[in-house]
């Protein structure tokens, strides 16, 4: 006899224990870092700020872009983090001094190693090669998608990927390819090393991408669009498997984001001020967390403990914590 697979843990709401309002703008990007020690926002008025992931207190703000930031990356290791910003540069960030705390950690300190310039627009879209921290691929408003050398500094591939924005770039877990959303409506898998195009996903004129990422294990990608709706695709195949709805996306590129320390999520920020949370397996809404005062366009689900972090736009600003009861 086959055995059955085990049943997923009974469902444990999720509550906010914390708020806070680091930044005088948006809150556009919310990431725990690999290690689960920080926790990095960004926002529109061009600031990083690196948080206490329990108490959500400053711990350093990274300064240096000029306008508007809207996606970190961390490095597998955390030891660097990526920004990118409406300046059109990304800036790279050694987060080590912070990591390692005590007097080293000069809270206003000038911790940019490097500035990636290249793009001639927005740069909307970030993320490190979890295999290197020595690879960084990035997407913008050019409509390229790039992929940079952190050590020179130096653009290696500037792939003409879309034929508008690029809302999102992410590399598979073993570094390999890359998957690139587009407001053209079409979803893209790219070899990391020669930037050849692999395979198109999903080839529609509407409705736009506004974001796409491997899930965890590299068998799917979750792709949303604006049509309040994300989907998982198998891209082997290039089958859809589930679709999750019941949040509000038609206006901002909400990212979204795979839980997987208690049960498998999927989570996934909302114009309705809400966090959605969907059983990955059934699809069905397990919880809607309400608080955010205006459209939440960022979460993050913390690497080892049952922790979601959210944040808000201008009409809100803050980041908020939200923790599964034990």
């Amino acid at each position: 006899m086959s055995q059955q697979p085990a049943p997923p843990p009974p469902y444990r709401p999720y509550r906010q224990v914390r708020a806070a309002t680091p930044h005088s703008r948006a809150v556009s990007c919310v990431r725990f870092s690999p290690c689960g020690r920080l926790l990095a926002t960004a926002s529109l008025d061009g600031t990083v700020a690196l948080l206490s992931p329990s108490s959500l207190a400053v711990i350093a703000v990274l300064r240096g872009h000029t306008d508007g930031v809207s996606d970190v990356s961390w490095s597998t290791e955390s030891y660097y983090l990526c920004s990118a910003s409406d300046d059109r540069t990304l800036r790279v960030w050694d987060i080590r001094p912070v990591l390692a705390g005590g007097g080293a950690a000069d809270p206003g300190a000038d911790r940019c190693v490097r500035v990636l310039k290249g793009h001639t627009n927005f740069v909307f879209s970030a993320n490190y090669n979890p295999q290197t921290n020595t690879q960084i691929a990035s997407g913008g408003f050019d409509c390229t998608v790039r992929i940079w050398d952190v050590k020179t500094g130096r653009c290696t591939r500037a792939i003409d990927a879309h034929s508008e924005p690029v809302t999102s770039v992410h590399f598979i877990r073993d570094g390999s390819i890359i998957v690139s959303g587009s407001h053209d409506g079409s979803c893209k898998i790219w070899d990391a090393n020669t930037g050849a195009c692999l395979k198109t996903v999903i080839d529609d004129k509407k409705p736009a991408v506004s974001f796409s990422m491997f899930s965890p294990n590299g068998k799917f990608i979750l792709v949303a669009t604006l049509d309040d709706s994300l989907k998982l695709c198998n891209f082997a195949t290039g089958k859809f498997l589930k679709v999750y709805s019941g949040h509000v996306n038609r206006v901002y590129c909400v990212q979204s984001a795979f839980s997987v320390t208690n049960g498998k999520y999927i989570v996934s920020g909302s114009e309705d001020n809400c966090v959605y949370i969907w059983d990955l397996q059934g699809r069905n809404i397990l919880q809607k967390l309400e608080g955010h005062t205006d459209a939440v366009i960022s979460v993050s689900c913390h690497p080892t403990e049952n922790k979601i972090a959210s944040g808000g736009l201008d009409n809100d600003r803050t980041v908020r914590l939200w923790v599964q009861d034990s």
